[in-house]
């Protein structure tokens, strides 16, 4: 939040036009610790699943009970909590906006511009920056879906609140009644369920990685949840653990039965810890009702916690939160170069660095404590220059600022 010296304190109010302009930019600014605090953990999570997929030497995926380990399985696990925290938040700032003092109309059309640009960002900036080159295929990822689902919310924030969530809990709690539906019975318009609902081609070389049902949900939902924010703060925690923890009770019911709400049941494995790794892992493309549930509990109780979260971890934790976008931008070049660096010293080449990680050779790659340290060399460097990012949001009201 942001603080006022004394000499602010008792500065004689003026009523000018300027003053006025100059008190709505500081209303606009104002930060909410515990949103803050979550996003800059869920930014700093997210860099270790982008740093292991350019730096393992395993060609598996985690979620493979077969071949996994507790710890491999634990280090993609924690970072599933990312993208939907990542939407959720996205959806209570635009409630925020609101909160303090910016019309409707206003968040309605920076949620449109904003959504646009992402969308465009994705095929272009963030593609050179995870391939090194334009060569397809394309592929449509989280910001992808973050920008079609701030549009799709531009237009959602003129509907009553209560339909808004209504809409919001219906594609969340009933998107997996439709995944017997192919998209090949849809003919021709097959692509059209691709980008709504599974993953795949949609065109020679565009590949849909993050359909919108039920992201777009999830960013609506936060947009609702975000009116807590007026709330006094116990009533504010009271509501974020008890629904929060009724969240993750749902899950825990609905996986133990294996009843709804995912694509495949958990079972019984080689050992306990890895049976605890089969119950947790739930299907993330697109995101399951379970894996809804299990991320979006633990995201409100962590709300509910980081409430009053202050001293030197969180100021840290924090400044990565407040520059969300510039993080995820310069976090992806980062640790393509690093990884190109350590390509060059293993075998003498790189270019075969890329999304596509089946295509790296066997010789290329470190154990999982070396994808550790190269995931905190990542996150300490990024520290200066989003601290430096943030202090240029807090101190200048470019329009620009707003998008990046």
């Amino acid at each position: 939040m942001t603080s006022t010296t004394t000499a602010d304190a008792v500065r004689p109010i003026s009523f000018s036009p300027e003053s006025k302009a100059a008190a709505r930019a500081s209303v606009s600014k104002e930060r909410v610790v515990s949103v803050d605090v979550l996003r800059g953990l869920v930014m700093i999570l997210m860099a270790l699943d982008h740093t292991r997929d350019y730096f393992s030497k395993l060609r598996f995926q985690p979620e493979d009970m077969a071949r996994s380990t507790p710890l491999l399985f634990l280090t993609r696990w924690v970072t599933h909590f990312c993208a939907p925290s990542f939407f959720f938040l996205a959806g209570v700032g635009a409630s925020l906006a609101m909160k303090n003092g910016r019309s409707r109309s206003d968040v309605s059309r920076f949620l449109l511009t904003r959504g646009l640009f992402l969308v465009i960002l994705e095929p272009t900036v963030l593609q050179m920056e995870w391939n090194f080159s334009f060569s397809p295929p394309f592929i449509l990822l989280v910001i992808w879906a973050l920008g079609w689902s701030m549009i799709v919310l531009s237009a959602m924030i003129y509907l009553p609140h209560k339909v808004i969530g209504a809409i919001s809990l219906l594609m969340i709690f009933g998107h997996n009644l439709l995944d017997g539906v192919k998209p090949e019975s849809f003919g021709a318009l097959a692509p059209v369920w691709h980008l709504l609902h599974v993953p795949g081609l949609v065109m020679n070389n565009v590949i849909v990685g993050y359909p919108l049902i039920p992201w777009a949900g999830v960013m609506s939902l936060g947009f609702v949840v975000g009116d807590v924010f007026r709330w006094d703060v116990e009533s504010r925690r009271k509501f974020l653990i008890r629904a929060g923890a009724a969240a993750v009770a749902l899950f825990i019911v609905l996986r133990y039965f294996n009843i709804y709400g995912n694509p495949f049941p958990w079972s019984s494995q080689r050992s306990a810890a890895m049976t605890v790794a089969s119950f947790l892992n739930v299907l993330k493309y697109p995101p399951s009702l379970l894996y809804l549930l299990m991320t979006l509990g633990a995201a409100l109780v962590a709300l509910a916690l980081f409430e009053n979260a202050r001293g030197r971890i969180a100021r840290v934790v924090s400044v990565y939160g407040k520059v969300p976008m510039f993080y995820y931008m310069i976090h992806i070049f980062l640790i393509h170069c690093l990884a190109t660096i350590f390509a060059m010293v293993q075998g003498g080449h790189a270019g075969f660095l890329s999304l596509d990680v089946s295509s790296f050779p066997a010789w290329y790659g470190t154990s999982l404590p070396g994808v550790y340290l190269a995931w905190a060399i990542v996150v300490s460097a990024l520290y200066v220059p989003c601290r430096w990012y943030a202090g240029l949001k807090a101190r200048r009201n470019d329009f620009w600022l707003r998008y990046i």
